[in-house]
């Protein structure tokens, strides 16, 4: 185990057993990760994210004491935070075009694509962009992203080349010529 699993597992066994410091270090480790995970589930909801991420540190609180460290930390939180978007998801928008007087810029070529990734992404069935999202955004294994969403390894596995797939025809179809 290396010294930062070792820390990590200290900081669990001290946070089950009600040690508000243990775990204010773990809400430190993890909220960046997190937060970052449900603004791009969020198709950039950074308010929604937030929320979403406090809800499931309150979940971890209260549970802490019945993780039985069978998955990491990241992965359990994860799941977790998952479990409250899919319990409140609503519609997700497109994304905005940006404003037709916007300057032009070094970093407009670089926003229509981040657009267009947005636009994309928001085409995908939910399932699609999750795993997508989970397994490249996240950084989680396919096994890790099939425990978070609750689904067998081997239908994360087709949601993601799926939604690889789809995301390229419809990236190719808006490149210009």
């Amino acid at each position: 185990m290396n010294p930062d699993a070792a820390e990590e597992a200290l900081c669990i066994r001290r946070a089950a057993a009600g040690d508000r410091a243990a775990f204010a270090r773990l809400v430190q480790a993890h909220q960046g990760y997190l937060r970052k995970l449900l603004t791009r589930l969020c198709q950039g909801d950074a308010a929604r994210a937030d929320d979403l991420a406090q809800e499931a540190f309150v979940k971890a609180w209260r549970a802490l004491p019945g993780f039985r460290g069978e998955a990491r930390l990241r992965t359990w939180l994860t799941r977790l935070a998952y479990s409250a978007l899919s319990a409140e998801r609503a519609p997700l928008p497109l994304a905005d075009a940006p404003p037709e007087d916007a300057p032009d810029s070094d970093f407009a070529p670089a926003l229509h694509r981040r657009l267009d990734l947005q636009r994309a992404l928001a085409l995908l069935a939910p399932r699609e962009r999750d795993a997508l999202l989970l397994c490249y955004g996240a950084d989680l294994s396919h096994g890790e992203a099939a425990e978070v969403l609750g689904l067998p390894l081997g239908t994360v596995k087709t949601q993601v080349l799926r939604a690889r797939h789809k995301l390229k025809q419809h990236l190719q179809a808006w490149e210009a010529p």
